[in-house]
């Protein structure tokens, strides 16, 4: 896979995973504030009159990157399951002040919570990843690493 080449195939899914997370997280914060405002055009989802929370759509994607994972193997598949990962696990956290208050308070103090559980989470992968960043790259990683700078 070409993005992130100087990243083992085996490290590659948590490092787009970790990007998803912070992501995602990032942009369902906007969209939803700008539902909050009430901007044309953008507005809850909705079945049946009942609103859907963005935790579904998280809950429904770990449930796939589950059924992937137990098929799939490849450093491709791998790569793309840990990027709806972090997707999925980003609609979740953000709204985990909602599953432990079992109340809508996105925007309320309690909604907080949310918040900070999703920057501690973004910090503290982030300076796993950071901490840990190469060391554990396969011998065929390197071989093929060796061999690129070889015919370059």
């Amino acid at each position: 896979m070409r993005l992130f080449p100087g990243i083992s195939s085996e490290r590659r899914g948590f490092v787009l995973a970790w990007w998803g997370f912070a992501l995602t997280f990032g942009g369902m914060r906007l969209l939803t504030w700008l539902i909050h405002i009430d901007v044309a055009g953008v507005g809850d989802v909705q079945a049946g009159g009942v609103h859907i929370h963005h935790y579904m759509w998280g809950i429904l994607l770990l449930a796939a990157v589950g059924v992937a994972g137990l098929v799939h193997r490849s450093a491709r598949a791998r790569a793309w399951m840990g990027l709806a990962y972090g997707v999925g696990m980003a609609l979740i956290v953000d709204e985990a002040a909602l599953l432990i208050s079992l109340e809508d308070v996105y925007w309320d103090t309690d909604g907080w919570v949310s918040i900070a559980l999703a920057i501690a989470l973004i910090a503290v992968v982030g300076g796993v990843l950071a901490v840990t960043g190469g060391r554990r790259s396969s011998k065929q990683d390197r071989s093929k690493s060796q061999d690129r700078n070889w015919n370059s």
